[in-house]
This record gives structure tokens, C-alpha cells and sequence, in this order.
């Protein structure tokens, strides 16, 4: 069994199987542990997930997020409890406590190793990847939210003509600020949004998508922008002026897209953001992730233990992914909609504010139960 990309999905899916006896490799490209451009905002959906996979999250001191604020470009603030809630960590403890988990438990980790293409020959799958090959029964994608491979495959998403759904870059910081250790906040500003939420330790996760147009219109300068676009919202700029960054520079990726995916492409099983994207400003993608893995694991044990074939594994894997995660999906990209301009991200937080209920409706649209 191999797992090309050694995320969160990825990882969990590789301590389910070796758990159950089966030999697993993970390939990733990078070195453990690394940054990664992420809300590091985690649904309490998956609290009991994570702790059965043998993360210790009330060791760690995880912080405990009760409280939703969102503010509008101009600086109209609605703030609602969470109907679930949720917690911080960052993705640079949260991966690298899970590749230890999973070494521990027998999974065999090859890092610095980049997949070129993989291969599917009738029954087994040949993985061409430097420094060296490999063979396996299964393979499964685990590798965010684009790779080479998507594009040397031609998977629509990544041939598909520039858009509002596919067109976005992604900026993380790690800060000391002065902010809530309960609360999540959503900043609106012009084609774009800034989450800010407490993580372990002493540290917040600034973390915002936006538009290459607006990276292009600030000269390409990521400073620039956040001085005179995300510093429009005075929640921003105040955030911007009194903390303390954490980072020399900050972590980015590109090319961000929202557009629908196919679970299982050249046979291979996608999990994790390579399976679908939902819009980070719903605060639900970690969860999803962790979530898909388990629906992975459960249909590639059934052909794994030879209850089933690979077609059946292959339908009932996608069948059960969109069942779970589709109508997510859907409300996301319509709630991204609403927050792309500054008169309508205005309108909207004015809109929904004196309606509770309704603003608890639109969280749970986007969020599940616990797994």
C-alpha cells in the first residue's frame, strides 16, 4: 500500500491500515516538520478521531475555540458561539506528532521523495519517484491541493481556464498577538479573507486567501497588499500593526483551487484536498480530511482482506465521499460568492447578524457530526 503525500489525510489513512496489519509506505516530498499554508482550525468533529489515532490533544493543551467572529470590509463585526466548536493547532506539530505515530506503529516514511507519475498495469501500481521506484497493491493521492501529477494527468480542475473559484494564492504567518484564546475570526476584505485563531503554546495562525489579481495590483509585492487591501478592514490593519510576527517571511502556495474533483482518478484514491477543496473561509478542511481517511481505510481494507474488488472498493469509496462531503462542498463555493466584494460581504454581515438561528444554520451546512 502506498500513500503519495504525507499530510493529514495521508497519515491518518497510513496508521488505520498499518494498524490492521497491512505494510504501508508514505511518500513526501518534503522533511519533517515543515510549515504548511493552513487555517490550523480543526472541527470538534474530529477531537475523538484524532485521540483514537494516538494524538494526546489534551496534553498537548490544544486551545479550545468556542467563538465565531466575522467581520465585514468595513469593520462591522458579528460574532456567534460555535455550535460544535473546535480547536487550534499548528500543522507543523499536528504532522509531525502523526508521522511519529505512524513510524511507531510501522509505517514506513520516505521523505525527500518526489512521485513523477504513477502507473496502474491491470493489478499492481508502479510509482516512478526519485530517488527510487516502487510497487504497490493500492496507491492512494494524499498530495494538497495541486502536484505535477494532477497536471501531468490532465485532471480538469488543473486545465481549466482562470476563474473565481481557481485563481487564489494562500499567506500564513505564526504571530503573538493580543486576541481571544476562545475565539476564531473571519476578516473580510476586497476578493479575499483573513482567519486568525490561537494554536498551541503562546502563538496565533494569521492565516488569508485572496486573489492573484490582487497580489498582481500590489505589484507583486505580498506587503504592499496587506497595507492597502487587507489594512481597508480596521480589524486587519490593527492586527497587522500590534503583533508580532513569527516568521522572517511569510509561507505561500498558489494556484488554489475550488473546483470539483474526481475521488478516484487512473484508479488511484484521492483523499484530502487531491479528493475536493471546500473554501477555507467554512473552517472545516482538516476535519474533511481526517474524516475522508476514514472512509478510505474502511473500503481499501475490504479489498485489502479480499471481500471485495477493486471496482467495487473504487465506486463505494466515491459514493460514500460525496454522500459525506458534497453538500459541503456546495455551500461552500455559494458562501464564497457572498463574501467577494466589499459591498456585498457588507451587506451580508448586516444582513445575517440580527438572525442567530440563521447564522447557526449557514455554520452547520458546512460541518458534520463527529466521526
Amino acid at each position: 500500500m502506498a500513500i503519495i503525500g504525507g499530510g493529514l489525510a495521508g497519515l491518518a489513512l497510513s496508521i488505520q491500515l498499518r494498524k490492521q496489519g497491512h505494510t504501508v509506505i508514505v511518500l513526501e516530498k518534503e522533511q519533517y516538520p515543515f510549515h504548511r499554508v493552513c487555517g490550523e482550525y480543526i472541527s470538534m468533529e474530529s477531537w475523538n478521531f484524532l485521540n483514537d489515532l494516538g494524538v494526546e490533544l489534551e496534553k498537548i493543551k490544544v486551545s479550545i475555540i468556542t467563538q465565531l467572529q466575522v467581520s465585514a470590509v468595513n469593520g462591522k463585526l458579528l460574532q456567534h458561539k460555535l455550535p460544535l466548536g473546535g480547536f487550534g493547532i499548528s500543522r507543523y506539530l499536528l504532522d509531525y506528532t502523526l508521522v511519529k505515530i505512524a513510524r511507531a506503529t510501522g509505517v514506513v516514511v520516505q521523505e525527500n521523495t518526489r512521485v513523477n507519475e504513477i502507473v496502474f498495469n491491470q493489478t499492481e501500481f508502479c510509482i516512478d519517484a526519485s530517488p527510487q521506484s516502487y510497487v504497490a497493491k493500492v496507491a492512494c493521492g494524499s498530495y494538497g491541493k495541486r502536484s505535477n501529477i494532477d497536471i501531468k494527468w490532465k485532471r480538469p480542475f488543473s486545465l481549466a481556464a482562470k476563474n473565481k473559484l481557481n485563481n487564489y494564492i494562500g499567506v500564513k504567518y505564526h504571530i503573538r498577538t493580543n486576541f481571544p484564546v476562545d475565539t476564531i475570526a473571519l476578516h473580510n476584505f476586497k476578493n479575499g479573507y483573513c482567519g486568525v485563531v490561537k494554536i498551541e503554546e503562546d502563538k496565533y495562525n494569521l492565516c488569508y486567501l485572496t486573489t492573484a489579481d490582487n497580489l498582481q495590483k500590489s505589484k507583486g509585492d505580498i506587503k504592499i497588499m496587506e497595507q492597502t487591501i487587507l489594512g481597508d478592514n480596521p480589524h486587519l490593519k490593527k492586527i497587522f500593526a500590534e503583533s508580532k510576527m513569527l516568521f522572517s517571511t511569510p509561507v505561500t502556495i498558489s494556484q488554489i483551487s475550488f473546483d470539483k474533483k474526481s475521488q478516484v482518478e487512473n484508479h488511484i484514491m484521492m483523499i484530502g484536498d487531491a479528493a475536493g477543496m471546500i473554501t477555507p473561509l467554512c473552517g472545516n478542511g482538516m476535519s474533511m480530511a481526517l474524516h475522508g481517511s476514514k472512509i478510505a481505510a474502511i473500503h481499501i481494507l475490504n479489498f485489502l482482506n479480499g471481500n471485495t474488488t477493486r471496482a467495487a472498493m473504487e465506486k463505494q469509496y466515491s459514493l460514500q465521499w460525496q454522500r459525506q462531503f458534497a453538500h459541503r462542498l456546495i455551500m461552500g463555493r455559494r458562501l464564497q460568492r457572498l463574501f467577494g466584494s466589499k459591498w456585498r460581504t457588507n451587506f451580508f454581515i448586516s444582513l445575517v447578524k440580527p438572525f442567530p438561528r440563521l447564522i447557526r444554520f449557514l455554520i452547520k451546512q458546512t460541518h458534520g457530526k463527529p466521526f
